[in-house]
This record gives structure tokens, C-alpha cells and sequence, in this order.
């Protein structure tokens, strides 16, 4: 019989010392507001934007007051912290890939291949698109081919190959012919 009174006694003990040291709704929120400049710095770390790091630290103060059950006391409450911004970090960027990516399911790539509206096109972007084309067939054709080309959405490689180029040439040709068109279009930004 004193075997279980003993048992009782040390389940007793061991229940109360478990709820005095348990970590009380105040001192969590004060240990989470201590964390603020550490979780800001290393939201920077993570989006390198201010705006998306303030967004980062508010989701990560969320879901911890609101997961606060699942914080285990006697546990590393900054670690854990730690651990929900950088796993909402990753979430929020890969929904943002997923939400960028066009699956197109039509026959011959329908959508994909549709033209781009340019919005309105008010006549000075008219006169100023006249301009640049006229500058642009204003130069010479050892200028004006490739980059033209590269306009049309050729890769430099493709280039030099068929003008027999060199890809350095055709890089160096690109990057004058811009140079050219941003003198005579100093105007145009």
C-alpha cells in the first residue's frame, strides 16, 4: 500500500511542477515581442525587401499565437519561432512560383500564343515608336541586323550563326547599336 501512496505523491508533484512552470500567455507574448528585431533582421535575410519582411514577421507572430498550443513548454521558443517564419517563407514562395506558371492544355499552345495587348496607345508613344524605328533604320547594317535580331528574340548564338559571326562580335554589336540609340534617343527614357 505505501507503494502507491508513493506513486500518487510523485504523479502529484510532477503535475503540479508541470503547471508552475508552464509558460503563462503573458510571458509568451513578452518573449515573442523580445524577438522582434532578430525576427526582422532575419526576414530581411530571407525576402531582402522591407515591405515583404514586415509581412513576414506579422504572418510568423500569427501563426504563432495562434499555434501556441502546439509550442511544447520546456522547449526552445526561439528556435521555434525561428522555424515557422522560414517554413512560411518557403510556402509563400513556392505558392508564388505556382501562381506565375501558365499551364496552357490547348491544342497548339492556344493561349500561349496569343498576342500581348499593349493597353492604350496614347499618338505621342505612336510618334515616339516612329522615332526609334527610324534611328534604328538609320544605322548601319552591321549594327542594325543584330540587333534587330536580337530584338526579334534570337539568342547570340543563333546570331553569329547565321551572319557567320563570332558571338563576342555579335555581343559587342548588340551592346554599341544600344549605345548608339540611347544618344540619338536621349530624350526617350
Amino acid at each position: 500500500m505505501d507503494i502507491y501512496i508513493l506513486i500518487y505523491f510523485i504523479i502529484f508533484a510532477s503535475i503540479k511542477t508541470f503547471k508552475e512552470s508552464a509558460m503563462t500567455t503573458n510571458e509568451f507574448n513578452d518573449e515573442l515581442i523580445g524577438m522582434n528585431g532578430n525576427l526582422r533582421r532575419f526576414a530581411m535575410s530571407l525576402t531582402t525587401d522591407r515591405n515583404d519582411a514586415s509581412d513576414l514577421v506579422q504572418d510568423t507572430y500569427l501563426k504563432a499565437i495562434t499555434f501556441r498550443d502546439k509550442f511544447v513548454d520546456h522547449s526552445n521558443l526561439r528556435a521555434w519561432v525561428f522555424t515557422i517564419m522560414k517554413n512560411t517563407f518557403i510556402n509563400n514562395y513556392r505558392r508564388g512560383i505556382r501562381e506565375n506558371n501558365l499551364i496552357d492544355a490547348t491544342k497548339e499552345l492556344y493561349y500561349l500564343n496569343l498576342p500581348q495587348d499593349k493597353g492604350f496607345v496614347s499618338p505621342e508613344s505612336n510618334y515616339s515608336v516612329k522615332e526609334i524605328i527610324s534611328a534604328v533604320e538609320g544605322l548601319d547594317d552591321e549594327f542594325k541586323i543584330p540587333f534587330i535580331m536580337h530584338l526579334e528574340g534570337y539568342k547570340y548564338q543563333e546570331i553569329a550563326e547565321k551572319l557567320n559571326l563570332k558571338i563576342g562580335t555579335v555581343k559587342s554589336r548588340i551592346f554599341f547599336t544600344r549605345r548608339k540609340l540611347m544618344k540619338i534617343l536621349k530624350g526617350y527614357n
